[in-house]
């Protein structure tokens, strides 16, 4: 199975990290609710004030699809709004089986 998969690097200062965690699942829940296709979202800190947002979609036009719409809906805009600055975007193929988690047993 190939899947789109959208990566997304990002600058957001200091004194706006908490607003893009708090916005974050505000996001994600209009990604399910308005984006066909939409697969699953893993969001990375990385040095220097970026971040990576990786985001997995069914298809290149389900992502095609969603980048057309932008910020149209409240959560959304509050995540992107937390952004100070686009550093790259691309689209990758992934290839073979989704990421699986690993099960940890509990004591």
């Amino acid at each position: 199975m190939t899947t789109s998969v959208e990566l997304t690097r990002f600058r957001v200062l200091p004194e706006k990290v908490d607003q893009l965690l708090a916005a974050r699942p505000g996001m994600i829940a209009d990604f399910q609710a308005d984006r066909e296709g939409f697969l699953g979202a893993r969001l990375v800190r990385l040095a220097n004030d970026e971040w990576l947002d990786i985001v997995e979609w069914r298809s290149s036009e389900d992502y095609a699809a969603s980048s057309a719409k932008g910020a149209n809906l409240p959560g959304i805009k509050a995540f992107f709004g937390a952004i100070d600055s686009l550093v790259s975007a691309e689209e990758g193929q992934a290839m073979g089986a989704p990421l699986v988690r690993a099960h940890r047993p509990t004591s």
